[in-house]
């Protein structure tokens, strides 16, 4: 699943490398700024239970709307996630474009779960049955900064200290910007390697 104003296009590299190492890839797009996550959330449960037993990779936002609906509805039959550069714990940048009328509503719909990260309860920790691994960037090119104040490494949109959650199966930071990580190789190669062994390379 593709990230806040990515088109299901920008997943086809991905898509590519994961077909090459034996898995058979759908894309789901989905319009995040028009219709938000919960339109994207139906659709993608609704997916999951008609074609049965999958694993999900997904790109920021995406990932975000991945979990959101593995929250919603735990018997999805979900084995393994792949977050790339997804601010679990909510962004800072987001919250930044919110401040700002103009930047706000490029967020669209999707503003709130962007801003405050997934709904988890009181611990805001996953207890979810699927294993999920984080992939975050540490490459600062992006016009996040411009919104938020990052004082870690980031991605340039998202901070890795954004990506963390606990309760996760596994977190590794590669060298990648917020878009590079759908061309990554190494992103790329951690995906695969999580996909078959429910953790990363380290």
């Amino acid at each position: 699943m593709p990230g806040l104003w990515m088109p299901g296009a920008s997943m086809h590299w991905l898509a590519s490398h994961l077909r090459k190492a034996g898995f058979a890839p759908e894309i789901l797009g989905y319009r995040a700024v028009a219709d938000g996550p919960g339109l994207a959330i139906e659709r993608l449960a609704e997916r999951l239970l008609a074609e049965g037993e999958a694993d999900i990779v997904a790109h920021s936002l995406g990932g975000l709307v991945a979990l959101q609906a593995l929250c919603d509805a735990p018997r999805l039959p979900v084995a393994k996630v792949v977050c790339l550069g997804s601010p679990l714990n909510g962004s800072g940048a987001a919250a930044g474009m919110l401040r700002w009328a103009p930047a706000a509503t490029l967020l669209g719909r999707s503003a709130r779960l962007l801003r405050d990260g997934l709904r988890l309860g009181e611990e805001h920790c996953w207890v979810g049955r699927a294993r999920v691994g984080v992939i975050a960037g540490r490459v600062p090119h992006g016009l996040g900064a411009l919104f938020a104040g990052f004082g870690g490494e980031h991605d340039g949109t998202v901070a890795v200290a954004e990506t963390r959650l606990d309760g996760i199966s596994d977190h590794v930071v590669v060298k990648a910007s917020h878009s590079g990580l759908l061309f990554s190789g190494e992103a790329a190669g951690q995906a695969v390697h999580f996909l078959r062994d429910g953790c990363f390379l380290h």
